[in-house]
Order: structure tokens, then C-alpha cells, then sequence
């Protein structure tokens, strides 16, 4: 035998002890039931917030297949202001600080595919970098006005991805309260504080067979959300994602050197609270400026990762940001 068929052998051979391993990692995990806790994080209140009326809002939908999108302050004088909602939840996250922020932009607040009240697949897209295709189809229509994107906890993640992707230019400015980064870097607390619980044996196979483009197991679930069950059973129940798929997790974080994502940022303002249950809130700023020096940081005394969002310094960085364009 010659020594290429041999060369050619072995590598016949090791790649297919790669897929076996990547396949048995996949195997091996399957989601299941998530044993109840006190850790994770306070849904309650984002709930009772949710749940009260927010006069000027205009629900409509967006892209194919129709999702819900909430609009506020429609006026082609002014700029567009994108609000992007976090894991687990949907646009109504932002029903209140759309509402207040409408004198001041046209407000557009997305839910995201996968998610809301009976999506099309709930927990999942139909291939990595949909969302961001979907944002940037959202603003398609803004012409010469400036456009703003604003995104809590992962839906900062995907704001952070979009800015280092192919749609980046359609962003002018971005604020991110506390923004999801990757679950390694130094602001992540574990399992964001009790919040996403990861299959990470299933990641791994997944991550194997990427490298090489296969795609045909991305569908699979590889983490679940710690969502309380007094909300999973309450009146809104129906609004909660519980689990995503690869490619829809995958889609919804920036990059694996998510640094060069935060390198392409526009200017921006980075919120986070002091009592944030899933994200370190102080470690932001020295994490962020070795990538970027054109963040302004803010840490808000006493403010937890889902209330930031309604916190009123929060709103009123959001209009200087606005104002400065």
C-alpha cells in the first residue's frame, strides 16, 4: 500500500472517530425537567410591570412568518429607536419605556423569531444569523435616519453580534443593559446566576460538527431557562420560551471572540445594575476598553438585571443617546 492510501486511511479513519465522539457527546444529554430553585431570576416583577396598560402602543407584525412587533411614536421626522428584548421573554419586556420614549424616536420593539405567544417554532430559527437578518430587515426602510438599537441581556449579545456582522453599518448608536457577552467571559456569573442551564456535552458534539459545516442536528436543544413555574402557570404563561435550539442560542450571542464583535460597535452606552443577579456589573468597563474606546458606562446603585430595563436612569440615558445623534 502506498503511503498516500495510508495518509488517506488514517484521516478516513480519524475523521470518524470525530463524528463518533460528536455524536455520542449529543446522545448522551437530552433536556429535561430543571429541578425548582430559589436562584435565577425575578420574574415577578417584570411580570407585574408587563402586565399593567401601556397607552400609544400600535401591535402589529413584521417579517415572514408574521411576529408580533410593537410600535410607538410613529414619525418619519424622527429616528429609529429598535428595542431588543431578552432570553426567555418577548417584546412586551419593553411595553412601559416604549411607551415613554415615543416623544422622542419611532420605537420598534421586535419579538424575535422563536418567541412570544404561539411562534412558528418556539425556541428555534431556521438557520444561525436569522435574527440578525431579521433586525436588519426591520430598519431596511429608514433611509437617511439615524437608527438606534438598544438590547437587554441577550438581546444586547445579539446587538453586539449584529454590530460585528455584515448588517453592522445599519446601526448608528447602540445602548446595552447589561449585555449577555459569552458564558465565559469575566462579567458572567454562573449559569447567569442561576438562569440558563446549558447541555454542554450536546454543545460540544455540536460545536465538532459545525467546525466541519454539518448542520443537520442544529434544530437540537442545548440549554433550558430556569423560568418560575408560578409564571410558566400564570395569565402570560403562553409568552415564555423555556429552551432554545443550537442554532437559535448560537444566534443570539455574539461571536466566540466576542471582543472583535464589541471592536465594531457605533458609539454606545452600557447600563448595568449593581444588584445584577447574572452579570457582574463593575466588570464591564475594564473587560470592554481593551476592545473599544467608544463605550460610556454606567452602573445604576441598587438596580437588579431584569428591573433595569424600567429603571428611570435607564430611560434617561437612552434619550441622551438619542439627543446626541
Amino acid at each position: 500500500m502506498s503511503f498516500s492510501a495510508q495518509v488517506g486511511i488514517f484521516v478516513l479513519i480519524s475523521l470518524g472517530v470525530t463524528f463518533a465522539v460528536a455524536l455520542g457527546l449529543i446522545a448522551s444529554q437530552r433536556p429535561g425537567p430543571l429541578p425548582e430553585s430559589q436562584d435565577g431570576l425575578a420574574f415577578d416583577r417584570l411580570l407585574n410591570r408587563v402586565q399593567g396598560s401601556a397607552e400609544g402602543l400600535e401591535r402589529t407584525t413584521y417579517g415572514t412568518p408574521p411576529m408580533p412587533l410593537t410600535v410607538a411614536g410613529r414619525g418619519a421626522d424622527k429616528p429609529i429607536l429598535v428595542l431588543v428584548h431578552g432570553s426567555g421573554w418577548d417584546g412586551t419586556q419593553f411595553d412601559g419605556l416604549a411607551a415613554r420614549l415615543a416623544d422622542a424616536a419611532e420605537v420598534r420593539v421586535p419579538t424575535l423569531r422563536g418567541h412570544g405567544p404561539g411562534p412558528e417554532r418556539r425556541g428555534d430559527v431556521d438557520y444561525i444569523g436569522q435574527l440578525e437578518d431579521d433586525l436588519a430587515a426591520l430598519v431596511s426602510d429608514a433611509g437617511d435616519r439615524d437608527v438606534v438599537f438598544v438590547g437587554h441581556s441577550s438581546g444586547g449579545g445579539l446587538v453586539v453580534r449584529m454590530a460585528g456582522g455584515r448588517h453592522g453599518q445599519r446601526m448608528d448608536a447602540a445602548v446595552l443593559l447589561a449585555p449577555f457577552l459569552k458564558y465565559n467571559a469575566p462579567v458572567t456569573r454562573a449559569n447567569s446566576g442561576g438562569w440558563a442551564h446549558p447541555l454542554t456535552r450536546r454543545i460540544i458534539g455540536l460545536s465538532i460538527l459545525n467546525a466541519f459545516r454539518i448542520h443537520l442536528l442544529d434544530r437540537l436543544t442545548v440549554i433550558q431557562f430556569a423560568m418560575p413555574r408560578r409564571v410558566l402557570d400564570g395569565p402570560m404563561g403562553g409568552h415564555a420560551t423555556t429552551a432554545y435550539s443550537w442554532r437559535l442560542n448560537t444566534s443570539f450571542a455574539p461571536r466566540g471572540d466576542y471582543l472583535s464583535d464589541v471592536a465594531a460597535l457605533p458609539p454606545f452606552v452600557l447600563v448595568a445594575g449593581a444588584e445584577d443577579e447574572a452579570f457582574v456589573a463593575e466588570g464591564y468597563e475594564p473587560l470592554l476598553t481593551q476592545a473599544t474606546t467608544k463605550g460610556r458606562y454606567q452602573v445604576l446603585p441598587g438596580v437588579g438585571h431584569l428591573d433595569l430595563v424600567d429603571a428611570p436612569q435607564t430611560e434617561t440615558l437612552i434619550r441622551e443617546v438619542l439627543h446626541g445623534l
